[in-house]
């Protein structure tokens, strides 16, 4: 190993010893209190978050009827209480349930044989066992044999079975009239948190009359679903179990 290589492998470990130091610090800190909740905040003003941006044509506004009350595009005879705008709420209904198998085998073999004679060795056959051991024989110089046998099996099997829901608020209008959402959910339960977020762009033609929207018509979704607290820490390795894992490589 270089020097380089060794700085940067003694900068690695003092990096992750340092951020492993600062968590458990707060776990320490937290040790009798559950986890706490995350702040209600507007989801545009967090960390990390940008507009989303989509190549998108010209916006086609349908031209009020005359002298009739009805509005196009609506699907009541009186306001639609869908959301619309920026700050409207609607709930994103996540039934998930998704089944996969997959099964692979592979069998292989192969059979090979060689036999080779120097009886007429260029008139020197008979000064050969001067060279190769005296039980060699120019008329069976060569024989060999080979025999290769390879057999493979592979088996993939996936359950998945989520039904969840989730209040999602519009945070962006897209000019052709698509909506970007963003929604999460936090339930504590003694010492587990359970966090629910859902991301993506939908069509105000996909949401319900009853403002309700399902999961397989939002574009580019993120659908998180994962938790924290006492049960999750238990079931995660611990910081050097995950660099030893990473780093090792036997």
């Amino acid at each position: 190993m270089t020097k380089s290589h060794a700085g940067r492998l003694a900068a690695f470990a003092l990096a992750a010893g340092l951020l492993a130091g600062c968590n458990a610090m707060n776990r320490i800190a937290d040790v009798g209190s559950p986890p706490p909740l995350t702040p209600v905040k507007d989801p545009v003003q967090q960390a990390g978050y940008t507009p989303v941006s989509f190549p998108m044509p010209a916006p086609i506004r349908p031209e009020p009827l005359a002298n009739s009350m009805w509005r196009p595009g609506a699907r009541a005879f009186f306001k639609d209480q869908r959301a619309s705008g920026v700050g409207d709420i609607l709930t994103v209904v996540i039934d998930i349930q998704d089944k996969g198998e997959i099964s692979n085998a592979t069998q292989r073999s192969r059979s090979a044989t060689e036999d080779a004679a120097a009886s007429r060795f260029f008139g020197y056959e008979s000064q050969m066992t001067q060279l190769l051991p005296e039980e060699i024989s120019p008329g069976n110089l060569v024989d060999l044999d080979s025999a290769t046998s390879n057999n493979g099996a592979g088996s993939v099997t996936r359950d998945e079975d989520i039904e969840l829901k989730v209040a999602a608020v519009i945070t962006q209008l897209l000019p052709n009239g698509n909506m970007v959402i963003a929604g999460r959910q936090e339930v504590r339960v003694n010492f587990e948190v359970r966090d629910l977020e859902v991301r993506g762009v939908i069509r105000p033609e996909d949401i319900s009359s009853t403002n309700t929207i399902g999961y397989d018509k939002i574009a580019e979704a993120r659908i998180s679903y994962g938790g924290r607290g006492q049960i999750t820490d238990v079931q995660q390795p611990r910081y050097g179990q995950q660099i030893y894992d990473i780093i090792f490589p036997f």
